[in-house]
């Protein structure tokens, strides 16, 4: 994936704590990392011994209150350790946690419904993206708890999305308000995900269902392979806040975005409409370079990035705040689980 552009992000500078708050429960206290952004919002225990899928379970108003004007939680030093503790807490918050459907990046399962965030190699940046943005039914709520920080980078950069669409040309806003705009993908061509993997069926007849279901066009072609085509609005009211906010992977799919090393190999390989995936008008003309390229920098100008601690759960609201992967050394785990399913009218 391309790389990200490090020096646009903004790296927090060491942690200085300010408080703002006390929970109701006066348990734990509310500050940010650094004076003058807010994003995330950090929670940490204000006596020991405070379980936090306990304190979740019995204080979700507050959570959810929170997560809805700053878009994302930061839970530090409440002593999370395992897979099983994470699972306590997203279950405490969300209920129950939903299977990796729909797959578009390779993840391993840990424990039921909790995956390894994506198994790209370690040299490698992932754009920052919402998670299943283009699928018609997505998770409201996106966890990820570092079991093992990285030796050096790994960050996990996130975006704050509503701003984003204010960093936006009211020209490119315009084109995709009129077009929409259409995610394309080819499986069974020796690059990404079989269609197999990605639907978790060798069932054609179970694709076909659950395409029909998702709003998703099917073509199936020689050998075995499969086209899709799927058309979404690139943005979206939130169901809660009522905001208007971008929430697309217009840019993460699009083949500008791809780092020169990958990219040029897979034009010199395939055909445009052949692609492993690619971004569309929602007419099937395409996009121009120049307007992804500015997408990019938007999104970039809007990062933040801050060192994982170990123990650390992260709750994202998945339609505020998109997020990404910095390049890492050293042994890495972040595992990631989905929750509260929404499903888009558009």
């Amino acid at each position: 994936m391309k790389e990200l552009q490090t020096s646009s992000s903004r790296k927090l500078p060491s942690v200085r704590r300010k408080t703002i708050n006390i929970s109701p429960e006066q348990l734990v206290t509310a500050s940010f990392l650094h004076s003058g952004n807010e994003l995330p919002l950090v929670l940490r225990p204000a006596v020991d011994e405070v379980n936090l899928a306990g304190w979740a379970k019995t204080n979700q108003s507050f959570i959810r209150q929170k997560l809805h004007q700053y878009g994302a939680l930061l839970f530090r030093d409440f002593n999370v350790r395992t897979p099983a503790e994470f699972g306590e807490v997203c279950r405490a918050i969300s209920g129950e946690l939903l299977e990796y459907r729909e797959r578009s990046s390779p993840r391993s399962a840990v424990a039921e419904n909790i995956y390894t965030s994506t198994d790209y190699p370690p040299d490698q940046s992932i754009f920052p993206h919402n998670e299943h943005s283009y699928s018609l039914t997505f998770p409201l709520r996106l966890y990820f708890f570092c079991e093992t920080p990285a030796a050096e980078g790994g960050e996990t950069p996130i975006v704050d999305t509503r701003k984003v669409l204010g960093r936006l040309d009211e020209r490119i806003k315009a084109q995709f308000e009129e077009k929409k705009w259409m995610y394309v993908r080819n499986y069974g061509d020796g690059f990404g995900l079989t269609w197999e993997t990605a639907f978790q069926t060798t069932d054609r007849q179970a694709v076909e269902r659950y395409c029909r279901a998702a709003g998703i066009q099917v073509e199936w072609k020689e050998g075995n392979r499969l086209r899709t085509r799927q058309i979404r609005n690139s943005t979206i009211k939130h169901p809660h806040t009522k905001e208007l906010i971008w929430f697309n992977h217009i840019t993460f799919f699009h083949i500008t975005t791809l780092a020169p090393s990958i990219r040029e190999p897979l034009l010199a390989s395939f055909a445009p409409e052949d692609l492993p995936y690619n971004s569309y008008y929602g007419d099937g003309s395409p996009i121009g370079s120049e307007v992804v390229a500015r997408m990019r920098e938007a999104y970039l100008q809007e990062s933040i990035s801050f060192p994982w601690e170990q123990g650390d759960v992260l709750l994202l609201d998945n339609v505020m705040t998109a997020h990404a992967r910095a390049p890492y050394k050293g042994r890495r785990n972040i595992l990631v689980a989905m929750a509260e399913p929404y499903t888009r009218n558009d």
